[in-house]
């Protein structure tokens, strides 16, 4: 499907149940994870979809060469968001989308990763239906999935994870009192790998929290910076050595932090150069 194509009256809204869908001249959204980066990681249809684009909002993570997709003459508007940088916030993103779809304009939303796994897509189909405004997502390979095959650490693992916990690093409340509120014992449990994202600048609390709730100061860990993309760097070490490594290497956003003992596997798969040690 592609997003010239105006939404049909009574098309359903991102498949979520709500009011009936926009008139015929109403434009219709495509959500689309741009996956971790790498351009080839982008599946055929979100490839396909981005070469008949009109207009696009893309965010801060969507690389040049998965942008490199879009027609010349499309309307890009970057909408893109960094740590207490946004050019938009989120509820002028939404406006934005809701304004554009009903002056009759089909418009991709460009997502790096999945817009369903801390992409905030979410929010943006459910704002949408209830809009009327019709609605597809086309899914992505995860910053995680990118990342943990990019350095060669499998997710799962039959001798040493059953599970996988995605989890965000944000700290929450206002001032002072500002914290990152996890469900600190669900994340120190044996026998998974944890991938938090968004936890750079909280990855001291990350680590001293997960230890006092059981987790073992040597539990291998690991800082997956852009991956995927040319400046990828990963650094392993563990709970209790990765904040100093961190600082050592001055890792900065986009990175995901992996924590398990899946992460000491990269040894033995060796993908790529690591930085730091002892995991």
């Amino acid at each position: 499907m592609t997003t010239d194509v105006s939404a049909a009256p009574g098309a359903p809204s991102c498949s979520t149940p709500g009011p009936v869908a926009a008139p015929a001249p109403w434009g219709r959204v495509t959500l689309v994870g741009a996956g971790p980066g790498d351009a080839e990681l982008l599946t055929l249809k979100a490839a396909r979809v981005l070469a008949s684009a009109r207009v696009v909002l893309y965010d801060n993570l969507v690389s040049p060469e998965v942008l490199a997709h879009v027609p010349v003459d499309a309307e890009r508007i970057y909408v893109g968001k960094k740590s207490s940088n946004h050019t938009l916030p989120q509820e002028g993103i939404i406006e934005l989308m809701v304004r554009l779809a009903q002056q009759g304009k089909s418009l991709v939303r460009l997502k790096g990763g999945d817009p369903y796994i801390f992409g905030r897509g979410g929010e943006e189909a459910e704002a949408l239906a209830a809009a009327g405004i019709a609605c597809d997502t086309i899914p992505g390979i995860s910053a995680a999935q990118g990342a943990a095959a990019a350095v060669g650490i499998p997710l799962t693992h039959r001798d040493h994870a059953g599970m996988l916990v995605l989890a965000t690093g944000h700290l929450q409340g206002e001032g002072e009192a500002r914290t990152v509120e996890l469900d600190w014992e669900a994340l120190a449990r044996p026998r998974q790998t944890v991938v938090i994202y968004m936890g750079i600048g909280t990855l001291g609390v990350i680590c001293s929290k997960l230890i006092e709730h059981g987790l073992s100061p040597d539990t291998p860990a690991a800082l997956i910076e852009r991956a995927t993309w040319p400046q990828q760097r990963s650094i392993f070490g563990t709970l209790q050595t990765l904040p100093a490594l961190s600082v050592e290497h001055q890792v900065s956003p986009p990175a995901l932090i992996m924590i398990g003992d899946t992460v000491a596997l990269h040894a033995r798969i060796g993908v790529g150069a690591a930085l730091g040690g002892g995991a």
